[in-house]
């Protein structure tokens, strides 16, 4: 597993890449987790005395890599929470999915989970008070070798969401083995590439992009992510 690397930090919020295969936040596993790393990092690099804060803002599924902010103060955490809460604050992924997907999606499904397995479902919309519901929005950058290369905004943040509704939409994700055909010793083919929010005191507008692994599959698209990193497209709600 790769250590994070940090891509920013003040006094406020820090930005980071989260490897894949880390969890985001420690569980029964007891297996090493982002927030606890960071938190020895800030207590050593600052010399903090007793417990060090650290705001978790967001999660990402452990198997998956990219971008995290997350904030060192309570104010920080507040305000990046009402951007989360307010679509402000936005993650775009990309992602390599089996299949040719539309030009433009939006997939809208209504999720459950069940504790005991990690897994989750889409259920039918008449039992939507039963689950939580899920959008994102998805644009088609390339396809090959019957795969797609696809772009995707979330407008929720639920557990396992971009696998799971993809999976429902007829195009699982390369390398899942939870919810796809992966194999093992395939790395699931999403990434948080793009991040971009208002910083909680100075205001200003940040912007981190973090490039695709150069591996299986994202070497199959590697023309068209290079040109993400400096144009990202502009993702909105399919028309329906």
């Amino acid at each position: 597993m790769d250590n994070p690397t940090i891509l920013f930090e003040d006094n406020h919020v820090i930005v980071v890449i989260k490897p894949r295969n880390m969890l985001s936040q420690s569980d029964s596993t007891g297996d090493n987790d982002l927030l606890s790393w960071l938190k020895g990092y800030v207590k050593e690099k600052y010399d903090k005395p007793g417990e060090v804060y650290l705001g978790l803002v967001h999660r990402m599924d452990r198997p998956v890599g990219g971008l995290l902010v997350f904030a060192r103060t309570s104010k920080a955490a507040s305000r990046l929470s009402e951007q989360v809460k307010v679509h402000e604050l936005n993650r775009q992924y990309v992602c390599v999915a089996e299949g040719d997907t539309p030009d433009r999606f939006t997939l809208t499904d209504y999720l459950v989970k069940d504790e005991e397995t990690n897994m989750v479902k889409v259920i039918p919309s008449y039992l939507k008070a039963q689950g939580k519901e899920a959008i994102l929005h998805g644009r088609t950058i390339a396809r090959r070798d019957g795969l797609s290369l696809v772009a995707i905004q979330l407008e929720t943040g639920r557990a396992h969401q971009i696998r799971v509704q993809m999976q429902n939409a007829g195009h699982p994700l390369w390398g899942d083995n939870r919810y796809g055909s992966g194999k093992k010793g395939e790395q699931i083919a999403l990434w948080g590439m793009r991040l971009t929010f208002t910083h909680p005191t100075t205001k200003d507008q940040m912007l981190f992009i973090a490039p695709a692994p150069a591996e299986k599959p994202w070497l199959t698209f590697e023309r068209e992510l290079k040109g993400l990193e400096n144009v990202w497209p502009q993702i909105k709600p399919a028309v329906l």
